[in-house]
Formats: C-alpha cells, structure tokens, sequence
C-alpha cells in the first residue's frame, strides 16, 4: 500500500496530531520534555520509519510560524525600554560568542578535513543555535523572564540579526570559487539595505498604526476580527522581516515589543496563544522528520564524531564567553549546554550554500544530520545537567547562624504571617529570637530593622542553638505544614514546658496539631477571612449589630463543626457549613448530625483546604 503522498489531506492532519498526542505525554512522563517528544514522534511519522510524510519541508514552511508566534509573544513581555537596557548584552555578549564559537567550530571543520569554504558554512550554520528549543525549555521551567533567560534572549537576538551576514557570506564565497551565477546577485549593500528597510517598516507600523487600527476594531465588538487582526501583526511583521532577507522569529519578536506597552497587549496575548503551542509543536515534528536516517546509517561514524565535536567545542566556547562577561559557574556551564547544538537556520543556510555550489550535497546532508541529532541531544543534555549539578550554594554573606540564642519568644519562620504576629509583641516590649531559612527574606527583614537569624527548625540542633529549652514561647509560623508537623514533633519531644503556637495551613492541619497537644493553633486565613467578610456585609449597608451577630455565629458554627471533626474525622460536620445552592439548609447548632451518608474523601480535602 503506498502510504506517501504529494500533498497533506485530513488523514495527514490527524496522524501529525494523533503523533504529538502519544508522544508527548510518554515523554514528559518519562522527565524528558515536550521536545524531545515531539522530535522522536517526528522521526516516526516521517519518511524513514511509518513513510506517513514525504516532504517534511512543507510542514516546516508552516509549523515555522509557530516559533514566530512564540517569539511574538516574549516581545510582548518585553518593553522598549527594557530591550534598550539589554544592549550591552546583545552588541557585547551576543557578537563574542557568535565571533569566538564561529572562530572554534571553523577550526573543527577543518580539522575534519573539509575545505576551507565548506568549512566556514558548516561552523555558520551550527552556531545559530535553535531559537524554538531553548526558549520552548525556558518557558517550561520559567525561566524567560529571570535576568539569566534575559541574557540568552539577548544572544538570540543578536543570532537572528547575523542571518543576513551569513546569506551574504555565502554569496561572496560562491563568487570567489566561480558559482557567482548561482547566487541571487544582489550586492551585499543592498541586502543590508533591504534589511534595514524591514526593520523600519515594523518600526513604523508598529509605533504609528497598530493601536489605531485596533481602537478601530474594538469599537466594532467583533471577536473574531480582533483575533484576526492579531494574527495578521504577527504574520505581517513575520513577512516583513523575511522579505528584507532577516529572520521572521526576530520581526514578530520586534512586532511583540512595539506593541508591549499598547492597551491591548492582553487581549493580542490570549488571541495569538492557542495557535503558538500547537504550531511550535508541529515546528519539533516537522524537524523530527527532516532527520535523513538513510544518510545517518550510511555515515554514522563521521556524524556521531561530528555531533560530539561540534556541540563540545560549541558548548566550551559559550562558557568560556559567558565567564568573560560575569557570569558565575552555574549560570556559564546551563548556558553552555542550552546553546551546545545547531538550529533550524541551518536548513536554510545548508539549501543555499548547495544551491550556490560553494558545499557538495553529501556534506550538506551529514551537516543537516548532525543539527539536527543536536537538536535532538540538547533536551537530553540539560535534563543530565539539572539531576548531576549540585544544587546552588546560597550567598550568607552578612547572615549569621543561629546560635547562643536566649529570646523570651522563638519564631521559627518569618514571612508575612510571623511579620504581623511580632508587632504586638515587640510593641509590648518582649525580647524575641527569630530564625528562618530563606536568605532573600532575612536580609529583606533586615533592611526594616529585624535580626533574624539562619537556622532550620526543623533540626533539633539548631532549636537548641536558637534558645528553644529556655524560650518560654514557641512560635511555628512556617508555611509548609509537613514541616511545622516535624517542628511540633520535636518540640513537643525535647522541650515540653515551652508554650507551643503554631501557623496551621487548613482543617486537616489543625486536626493534626490538636492532636499532637499543641497550645494554641488558628489557620493562617481564618481571621483575615472573617474581617474581609465584616466589611463586605458593612459596605452592603448590613447593620452593624446584625453584622457582628451574624459574625459570632459563624464563629460558632466553624467551632462546632471542628469539635465534631476532632471526635469523627475530617468528614464529620459538613451540616454546619452554608451552600450557596437554595434547598441546602444548615442544621441547627443543636441539631444532632445524621451521620448517615458517606463523604468521598477527596471532597472532604477540598473543602478542608478551602477553609
């Protein structure tokens, strides 16, 4: 049966989504990513293994759009400003490791023994790391937006913009070895030209008739021509930008951040996210099928080499980079394992050096297989790095450890609950002694005149370091009820005759401390609750005496459901709790509960967390 076909027809669409569907899940399942899914998928539906697809550079002429709405997207979460501050790290940081790893990866071609023009195109396309990967593991782990996302959005960036660069080095290469004829002709001054006339063209659109046109729109409360007109800036700015020879990705990205601090940002964001991730994905399963496996079985010593030696020597390059600019260990050796591989402008670069004769197909096609084998690789890589690299070593300068501590009052635990709880006593004039784990919020307290100390309570070592056998008090304000459980425990163990108070996080928590004799416990939103509804009731013009009735009784009521909940379990009560549906009827505080129907536990632990 001939399963390969010139065209796509819906048998073609279902099998694309039926293979993302399977694949993607497993994979994810298995701690190895959505791209990683979608690539071996890719690999299976294409013309190697099942013979779905025959023409994989159709599906990435389309699915390519998905990478350009992607990067539509980041610019949207970018300001003018903001992107004017990355400068440095986009002229500076960007152009050195291009220049440094363009520099290494020549040197590994030549070494390999490819001629001297083969061998600039083949480091030229490896060095343009894949946009559409790296920022598809960043937005997995958001990490996008942190300073260290920022700097390799900034490399890619400056990449995007070496695109043209590279189209002319390949004309001027093709003319010095005799294949003038098979370039476009077109002087480099007039692609630059070209380029530079894009750029404006977005520019302008952007900062003059975007928002007009959509305050228009608007107006006319027509949903769909909303979203239309989203998708037409973004493919628009994307046309814009290919047709002055420069990457699509960086015109939508460039549409993005023009339209960042417009009022309708939002509303662009929600229309043009649904058509992103399916995209994108089919972008991986487009590049999955690219993979000639005919050519990997034929040369698989020389690309195995090759995809060892050029992701090695790549990543070694981008750390050796990244320490020249500041960067600490840590944030160097990810970022060297993020930008180890090639990207999808290899494709391209590949198509019209062959094109233009300057490299023989067989070389084009092993450097095909080796980007993309890298692009498979790096997923893989990264997820090695995270589970072998020790997790990160945080700075104590100018924090002191718990220790010798003799306060009235322990705190274990300082954010926001323990912050409000300190006033009253402070005010009092108690002596009290604070611990905590997280470094960022102690040097926070202290810049608002509160010592607090490093110690994790929940070693009876540091408990007795920060004064817990003398403190006639024990505060556990920590948000992590396992943890408080843990403290409770020792403390309760190894220092009986300190009063112990503690933070519970829900019904089922305060369940468990009454059960363990603390003093005193209150979930962490019980009062705050109770005050919003108060002044909700005042604000609707209730009486304020019938407000404080109506606040007394449910005070009764949660008190007497918790009564019943100690003695019968966590499902007991639920007659005391006011729904919202009009039949249900609260029974009486003096109504006997009919304990006659089973509660599934699950619901119960809703509700429990809901209070």
């Amino acid at each position: 049966m001939e399963h390969q076909t010139a065209g796509m027809d819906l048998g073609h669409a279902v099998a694309l989504l039926a293979a993302g569907v399977v694949a993607v899940p497993i994979f994810r399942r298995l701690g190895l990513g959505a791209v990683l899914g979608y690539l071996a998928a890719g690999v299976v539906v294409g013309p190697y293994v099942l013979k779905l697809f025959n023409d994989p550079g159709a599906i990435l002429t389309v699915a390519e759009l998905g990478v350009v709405m992607f990067l539509f997207l980041i610019g949207l979460e970018m300001r003018p400003a903001k992107l004017w501050a990355m400068r440095r790290d986009i002229f500076g940081l960007g152009l050195v490791q291009v220049i440094v790893c363009g520099v290494l990866l020549t040197g590994v071609a030549l070494a390999a023994g490819l001629k001297p023009t083969m061998a600039v195109i083949a480091a030229m396309g490896f060095l343009q790391s894949s946009t559409a990967v790296i920022m598809k593991m960043l937005d997995d782990r958001g990490e996008t937006s942190t300073s260290a996302g920022q700097r390799i959005v900034a490399i890619l960036l400056l990449e995007d913009l070496t695109i043209i660069p590279m189209l002319a080095i390949v004309a001027v290469l093709a003319s010095l070895t005799g294949n003038a004829t098979a370039t476009s002709g077109q002087p480099i001054w007039y692609s630059l030209a070209l380029g530079a006339a894009a750029v404006a063209a977005v520019f302008g659109a952007g900062r003059f008739l975007l928002n007009p046109l959509f305050g228009i729109l608007s107006r006319t409360g027509a949903r769909e021509v909303m979203t239309a007109a989203a998708l037409m800036v973004v493919l628009g700015a994307a046309w814009l930008m290919q047709w002055g020879g420069l990457s699509m990705a960086m015109g939508a990205f460039l549409a993005g951040v023009l339209l960042s601090e417009s009022t309708f940002r939002h509303q662009l964001e929600a229309d043009v996210e649904p058509f992103r991730g399916i995209l994108l994905g089919l972008f991986f399963l487009g590049v999955g099928m690219s993979l000639n496996l005919d050519v990997v079985l034929a040369d698989w010593p020389l690309i195995a080499a090759g995809v060892v030696a050029f992701m090695v020597v790549q990543a070694s390059g981008v750390y050796a980079v990244a320490r020249l600019f500041g960067a600490d260990h840590r944030e160097s050796i990810r970022r060297a394992f993020l930008f180890g591989q090639g990207g999808e402008f290899a494709f391209v670069l590949y198509a019209a050096a062959l094109a233009a004769g300057v490299i023989d197909a067989r070389t084009a096609a092993i450097m095909t297989a080796v980007v993309i084998l890298s692009m498979a690789l790096t997923p893989l890589t990264v997820l090695l790095l995270e589970r072998l690299m020790p997790p990160p070593k945080e700075d104590h300068d100018g924090i002191d450890d718990a220790a010798d501590l003799h306060g009235r009052v322990l705190f274990v635990g300082f954010g926001r609950f323990a912050q409000v709880v300190s006033q009253p006593l402070l005010a009092r004039g108690i002596d009290v002694s604070i611990i905590d784990t997280d470094v960022e919020m102690i040097r926070a307290a202290g810049q608002f005149g509160f010592k607090v100390y490093y110690g994790d309570g929940a070693r009876l070592d540091v408990l007795r370091a920060s004064g817990a056998a003398t403190a006639e008090a024990i505060l556990v304000c920590v948000d992590k009820p396992d943890v408080a459980d843990r403290i409770v425990e020792l403390v309760k163990s190894e220092f009986p005759t300190a009063k112990l108070f503690v933070r519970a996080f829900d019904r089922g928590h305060v369940l468990r401390l009454i059960q363990a004799g603390v003093d005193y416990q209150i979930r962490e939103t019980f009062e705050s609750a109770l005050s919003f509804s108060r002044e909700v009731l005042l604000r609707l013009g209730v009486e304020e005496a019938e407000v404080e009735e109506v606040m007394a009784e449910t005070r009764r009521r949660d008190q007497a459901r918790l009564d019943l909940q100690i003695a019968g379990g966590l499902a007991n009560g639920l007659t005391l709790i006011r729904g919202n549906v009009k039949t249900t009827q609260p029974a009486p505080l003096n109504t006997p509960r009919k304990e006659g129907r089973a509660l599934n536990p699950e619901a119960a632990e809703a509700i429990s967390d809901g209070d």
